[in-house]
């Protein structure tokens, strides 16, 4: 199938966070290393299919934080 012709370049989503987390996913634009070294080499298409990864990830992650059991704060005791 032919692909799409894109108006504008399809920028990277580096954010300049370039640290890995627990999973190997970089903590800023949530790529994963092999995505973030190939970036240049894929087509537009893979790059679409690779932010739609990273939106994924970001959402599965702040879903998770989210579930984690909040602290609350400690109030002293009167007694």
């Amino acid at each position: 199938m032919p692909e799409q012709l894109e108006f504008f370049p399809i920028q990277s989503p580096c954010r300049g966070i370039c640290q890995s987390d627990e999973k190997g996913y970089c903590r800023g634009c949530m790529r994963s290393r092999d995505e973030r070294f190939n970036w240049q080499r894929m087509t537009d298409t893979q790059k679409q299919e690779v932010l739609r990864l990273c939106h994924q990830r970001f959402q599965r992650k702040m879903r998770a934080n989210k579930s984690l059991p909040a602290e609350e704060p400690q109030q002293p005791s009167l007694f």
